[in-house]
């Protein structure tokens, strides 16, 4: 038998892999990535203008996390849909040259591992995603989300973390409010289907707060709701234009830059939840003729 160990005997050796050169190498890169999303954290928490961009983003990536949407926001804040290269090329598209070397840096979990004192951590990698605008694929306006009203307000009390009940008058005007000693939300009678979703998403909103936040307080959680309910708004199709986010930092009431991440992303949570219950509920509401033109 023919021995060919030769070949790569005479071949160029290429130097040995350096496993702790290489680490370092994508701990630095965590490390940028990290300093990046703590930075933009910090710039929407002190703008008003720069967290409602920052609320969109979230609202266009549901599933993305709060500090993946920071990032994506702070390199490419108009992105539409995103992939990595070979979900694009699995599309039938590729990378434009001159974008290869300009990818969104997102965090993305590896998995789960057993720290020296027996504590479970997640080690985290970095992912290079694109833009569909980074692409050969022929863009597309995005379409505005639209939903029959009634399905839509159906599907955002579907599941609902607290019993609605409908009311003649609420204090101060108000739309809807949530009420933790009664664990009930209250709706005032007579709204068009536009302030019934934003005030009655608030009220939810604060709800799904009380029952899952430890630390609940009616001024964090009433900012925090406000918050949902744009997200939800924007995603579903609603009108947002009569929210204002003037002051974050007075509500987040932090200047720690991971603090501020961790309340966005209990932010994101609420909404995806509320999201994720919405979307089972309006696809079950669709006829059967719907579900099959759309196959």
């Amino acid at each position: 038998m023919s021995n060919f160990d030769d070949i790569f005997e005479s071949a160029p050796q290429t130097d040995e892999f350096d496993k702790e050169a290489w680490a370092a190498k994508k701990k630095a890169e965590r490390d940028e990535v990290y300093a990046l999303a703590d930075a933009t954290a910090e710039a929407v928490c002190a703008d008003g203008g720069k967290f409602r961009d920052y609320l969109d983003v979230q609202a266009a990536f549901r599933n993305y996390s709060a500090t993946n949407a920071l990032l994506i926001l702070a390199t490419k804040p108009g992105a539409r849909r995103l992939g990595d290269k070979d979900f694009w090329r699995d599309q039938g598209v590729y990378i434009k040259r001159q974008e290869f070397s300009r990818p969104i840096k997102i965090v993305e979990s590896n998995g789960e591992y057993t720290r020296d004192d027996g504590s479970i951590g997640v080690s985290y990698n970095i992912k290079r995603v694109y833009d569909i605008s980074q692409t050969t694929a022929r863009t597309r306006a995005p379409q505005a989300a639209s939903h029959d009203a009634r399905a839509l307000l159906n599907a955002l009390i579907y599941k609902r973390p607290a019993p609605v009940q409908s009311v003649d008058e609420l204090p101060n005007g108000m739309d809807a409010v949530y009420d933790r000693e009664q664990n009930a939300v209250f709706v005032r009678r007579g709204l068009s289907a536009n302030d019934l979703f934003c005030g009655l998403s608030n009220a939810l909103a604060q709800a799904e707060l009380a029952r899952t936040g430890e630390e609940y307080t009616e001024e964090n959680a009433g900012f925090k709701a406000h918050c949902v309910s744009y997200i939800l708004g924007k995603e579903f199709g609603v009108d947002v234009n009569g929210y204002a986010f003037e002051a974050p930092a007075d509500f987040l009431r932090t200047d720690d830059p991971q603090t501020i991440r961790a309340e966005l992303t209990d932010i994101r949570d609420t909404a995806y939840d509320i999201s994720a219950r919405m979307m089972r509920s309006l696809e079950q509401s669709k006829t059967p003729r719907q579900s099959e033109q759309e196959r």
